[in-house]
């Protein structure tokens, strides 16, 4: 059995070296009739009778071997590798690098998440039998958001997305990405649209959307890290205001960016500002009409976002869509005075209270001739944007 056991501990197959380990562990407690296999080469605990300078038995080399096995979607490890990440990007130079990394992978459709990472692949992995269909290099930061997407439940909005088949939920990725908002080449990544389909053959799909777009939908997510990353991607995309139309118009209205000229679905990302700011309250039905349907007849059990920080990042969301004449004209349109009015009554701190006023003000007042410039008219210059960013501190 001692030598039936090592031999599939360095089997090709991972469920063939799981079945070992369950065998093994079966052994570990004393009086347990092969428990010597673990001390077997080694004298009275310490020294080695076989001549070698190992102080590893056979057994304990293999398992810490299989310590390193292969980093796949279900791995336990991939939570740290996350907060890990986390901090890393809060270099601008690491920034930098995820921006333009590419890693590679081998596709196919039969492994639960479509393709093959090569490169987390360890010594004692099993080696893949898809080398016939090739290896193929691609942008890592995408299918990290897609990791991030499908990798934990959608809270609140009357979802019924099922749980994911991760063992992590990649909540720090939410930091990852805000991060990398922060600088301008981030902010042009989740603003300028990319495939659909990230791994299919025709890398020329007109299928097309704005990859902030798959982050928008966990602002009332029950994780405090993932919502508050979530609110600072939003917060700092806002800060590119040539994106303030593509980020509020509906799915069924096709825009861009600039400086890209390819148009996709717009985003939608209001209800997803105003749903944490949302409380339990009453609206009149005029007021209720004013809104987007998901935000009409809240339930008496709706609580608004119990993180002030959160909260105050969502209003300075809001403010930043102020500052172009058609963010705020889509504001008032849609039910945002009716919202953060309520929300003042019953607003605790007082820094939040000051931006929310201050927003009222933005969206009840009488455009003047100074204040009917065009978005075309805005200056588009990086230097408005970075005095923007010292009035409203980025998250």
């Amino acid at each position: 059995m001692e030598a039936q056991l090592q031999e599939f501990l360095h089997d090709k197959n991972p469920n063939v070296r799981q079945i070992a380990l369950e065998n093994l562990l079966g052994q570990t407690p004393a009086g347990s009739p092969y428990r010597n296999i673990f001390f077997k080469g080694l004298k009275n605990g310490s020294g080695i009778s076989n001549g070698t300078t190992s102080k590893d038995t056979d057994i304990s080399r293999d398992l810490k071997l299989l310590c390193r096995d292969q980093l796949h979607p279900p791995s336990i490890l991939a939570d740290l590798a996350a907060m890990l990440l986390s901090n890393l990007t809060s270099q601008q130079s690491v920034c930098s690098t995820l921006l333009s990394l590419k890693i590679p992978i081998i596709i196919d459709q039969s492994l639960s998440y479509g393709f093959y990472p090569t490169q987390s692949r360890s010594g004692t992995s099993e080696t893949p039998s898809l080398l016939t269909s090739g290896i193929k290099e691609v942008v890592a930061l995408p299918l990290l958001l897609d990791a991030f997407s499908t990798s934990a439940k959608v809270e609140g909005s009357g979802s019924t997305a099922s749980l994911s088949t991760r063992k992590g939920e990649l909540h720090f990725l939410s930091s990852v990405f805000a991060n990398l908002s922060l600088t301008p080449n981030g902010r042009l990544f989740f603003l300028t649209p990319i495939s659909v389909d990230l791994l299919g053959p025709n890398t020329n799909s007109k299928q097309v959307e704005y990859p902030i777009s798959k982050v928008i939908s966990f602002t009332e997510h029950k994780d405090t890290i993932r919502r508050g990353g979530v609110a600072a991607v939003i917060k700092n995309c806002c800060f590119h205001a040539q994106a303030h139309k593509a980020l509020l118009s509906l799915e069924d209205t096709e825009v861009s960016v600039p400086p890209s000229t390819v148009k996709a679905p717009g985003v939608n990302i209001l209800p997803a500002i105003l749903l944490p700011l949302t409380g339990p309250e009453e609206l009149d039905l005029e007021d209720q009409e004013k809104l987007p349907a998901i935000l009409q007849f809240m339930p008496s059990t709706k609580r608004r976002e119990s993180d002030g920080l959160v909260r105050l990042t969502h209003v300075e969301s809001l403010l930043l869509l102020c500052t172009t004449r058609w963010g705020r004209e889509f504001l008032r349109s849609n039910g945002t005075y009716e919202i953060v009015r309520v929300m003042y009554e019953t607003e605790p701190i007082e820094k939040i209270s000051e931006h929310v006023e201050r927003l009222v003000n933005l969206l009840k007042r009488d455009e003047s001739e100074e204040t009917l410039k065009t978005d075309d008219e805005i200056e588009k210059s990086q230097e408005e944007e970075d005095s923007e960013d010292e009035r409203i501190t980025e998250v």
